[in-house]
């Protein structure tokens, strides 16, 4: 059952938010839905906000999703306070939050899960390889509950941006995919829930992901094409940093996420550091 709040519902089971999304859609009212895993920050915010203007009804959904963890990763300590993620999301002038349990979604004998038979095979995937199985399924089943007309997501996770949008028309949901450029710290970190686990000697090598990124596109300004020289020049900026150490970098289409060895079309670079124990990840379009 949802209990009702001075501004939001909060929903925490399948049956009360597919009913509550049927009534809406009976009242002819679109849906704006803004999935997250909460610990929400500023990124999130300006997701809502932009869902927000899109639709009659935001939904921002708080899950933890086990299924894109694997043994070892961080699903145990994942930052999580559903009290001040509320607060945030009713300040926000969300009309629903749900927060499904996970025996909701994953009951004992779940065993359907949606892949992707390319995108996965790049940046993210390559290291962790059951992620975007996880994510797929988990924004799959998100949408057949919440059935939202519009779904809001960061470009920060560039990758999984992809995924989704190539999900989407690949199984044909009537639901419009947007995507919102990175939010950023005032020190150019890209936000995310992981920057709590940073300590403050941390901060400045987790900024050379964004000063390799400003790197990469100053390079092409000067006319380097080469991929793999900007590459050199990004390993060295976070190499520069005691405790970093490198998952990927990438330059690549951005479509397709193939490698690309000559830059003569907007290109995306994409990276993955581990500074300290927290992976981080950034990207840019870099243009020549």
């Amino acid at each position: 059952m949802f209990q009702e709040d001075t501004v939001i519902h909060i929903i925490n089971t399948i049956h009360e938010m597919q009913a509550y999304a049927n009534r809406s859609m009976g009242r002819k009212k679109s849906i704006a839905f803004v999935p997250t895993m909460g610990f929400l920050h500023e990124g999130h915010l300006v997701l809502m906000r932009e869902g927000r203007k899109r639709a009659d009804i935001l939904v921002v959904s708080i899950f933890v999703n086990p299924a894109q963890f694997a043994a070892g990763e961080d699903f145990d300590s994942y930052p999580r306070n559903l009290d001040r993620d509320l607060d945030l999301a009713r300040k926000e002038k969300a009309d629903v939050v749900f927060t499904p349990d996970r025996t909701h979604l994953y009951d004992d004998g779940f065993q359907t899960y949606v892949n992707l038979q390319k995108l996965p095979n790049h940046l993210c995937g390559i290291s962790r390889p059951i992620f975007f199985q996880g994510v797929a399924t988990v924004v799959t089943k998100l949408f057949n509950i919440v059935k939202p007309t519009v779904a809001i997501f960061g470009q920060k996770d560039y990758q999984q941006l992809a995924v989704i949008k190539r999900m989407v028309r690949d199984l044909n949901f009537d639901i419009e995919i947007i995507g919102v450029p990175t939010v950023r710290e005032q020190d150019g970190l890209a936000m995310s829930s992981r920057n709590s686990y940073l300590t403050p000697e941390e901060r400045p090598a987790a900024f050379s992901l964004f000063k390799s990124l400003n790197t990469a596109q100053r390079l092409c300004n000067e006319g380097i094409q080469d991929a793999d020289q900007i590459i050199h020049q990004a390993t060295a900026i976070i190499h520069s940093h005691k405790n970093t150490e490198i998952d990927y970098i990438s330059i690549c289409d951005p479509d397709t996420l193939e490698e690309v060895k000559t830059i003569t079309n907007p290109v995306l670079m994409a990276l993955a550091v581990k500074v300290g124990k927290t992976r981080l990840i950034d990207n840019m379009i870099v243009t020549p």
